[in-house]
């Protein structure tokens, strides 16, 4: 057999993530390779900082690129914040509220479920229940942007909610981050994590997160170990906090830092509510023509997210060939159900670079074609 230099098609990536990647962004990546200590790459990893602080909508000191996708970044909140000795609330409505009660699982707390509908917000009125029930509890986890679903949740409220309650919120913006409003400090978010891969347009394998001083103190004040030596984030602030020169802890994935940091000057170049409005426009303009082919959505308008759009498979089509003659007609990629919707439903991404209009008349297009045949 015959190995040459692998060279991909070019696909229109308009699926669940990972989305388009700009050229600005795929052009920083093949720069120059410089040590991970290098001061030039210190310097960097500084405005990195200072850009996912923006994005975040945050002044936490705290606020760095984990070197790991978002499961990662889901999985290095809990376990650096949740001891066997605590009760988390977990608010299920979709795939990824599942993984946070895995993760509780795991570290032996006690756990306790806020049942929600997949394919609907986080119900703020059943959290307030489940914590009336269970004063015991110190944390409250929830998925912002439920990327299986297509369901946006306020976590605003929620937020509001776990504080009433004297409780730390750990939140997963893997799909909302840059795509719909998010406001660290406003909404006063504990810890919460993201993806590189989603609506920031980058190359997957980074975790934005960020720790209030709240979680940074809980981290500093751990009497027994992080039980996870990468993930544990009080090694990792010698790395990415500090004057002068930083404690080694692993080799940072430079180029792709690179990418991040284009990427997020992109965003700030834009204008955080103008990517908003931007991703809400082209929503509108996605659903108008997916109604057209009498494609109807799994989410309530007023809890639906523009970046991720689910919508319901018509009956006697066959989701494999659909898919499977988009990618290979068109090099168009949209992404299948999740869980409970497995089957039942096509995702189709409008993240970062992608949600553009010649991406939303590709789509409505290839699908009208695909449905017809």
């Amino acid at each position: 057999m015959s190995i040459q230099s692998f060279i991909p098609k070019q696909r229109t990536l308009m699926g669940p993530g990972p989305s388009d990647v700009s050229p600005q962004v795929l052009s920083a990546l093949s720069r120059p390779t410089i040590g991970h200590l290098d001061p030039l790459f210190v310097g960097m990893m500084d405005e990195v900082k200072s850009l996912l602080q923006y994005a975040f909508q945050t002044t936490n000191p705290f606020t760095i690129a984990l070197s790991a996708p978002g499961s990662a970044g889901m999985e290095a909140c809990f376990v650096n914040l949740v001891t066997p000795d605590d009760t988390v609330v977990v608010c299920v409505n979709g795939v990824f509220g599942v993984r946070m009660t895995e993760n509780v699982k795991r570290l032996g707390a006690k756990l306790v479920v806020v049942e929600g509908e997949w394919g609907r917000a986080v119900d703020p009125q059943a959290l307030e229940k489940v914590l009336q029930e269970n004063p015991s509890a110190n944390f409250v986890s929830f998925v912002h942007a439920e990327t299986s679903t297509g369901a946006l949740s306020d976590a605003k409220t929620l937020c509001e909610i776990a504080r009433k309650h004297d409780c730390l919120t750990i939140v997963d913006a893997v799909t909302s981050l840059g795509g719909v409003e998010l406001r660290v400090d406003d909404w006063g978010i504990d810890a919460i994590y993201s993806g590189s891969q989603k609506c920031l347009s980058c190359v997957p394998g980074i975790s934005p997160i960020s720790f209030s001083e709240r979680a940074t103190e809980i981290v500093k004040n751990r009497t027994h170990p992080v039980p996870s030596w990468f993930l544990d984030q009080s090694l990792v602030m010698a790395y990415w906090s500090g004057e002068g020169k930083r404690a080694y802890h692993h080799t940072a994935p430079v180029n792709s830092l690179y990418a991040l940091h284009e990427s997020l000057l992109m965003l700030k170049n834009e204008g955080l509510e103008n990517s908003w409005a931007r991703h809400k426009a082209q929503h509108q303009a996605l659903a108008k023509g997916l109604a057209s082919l009498g494609l109807e959505f799994i989410v309530p308008e007023e809890e639906r997210l523009p970046q991720l759009n689910a919508v319901h498979i018509p009956e006697g089509v066959d989701d494999v060939k659909v898919r499977s003659y988009l990618l290979n007609e068109y090099n168009l990629e949209i992404g299948a159900g999740l869980g409970a919707f497995a089957g039942k439903a096509w995702r189709i991404g409008l993240m970062g670079y992608a949600a553009r209009s010649e991406n939303v008349a590709l789509c409505v297009s290839a699908l009208k074609d695909a449905l017809q045949k």
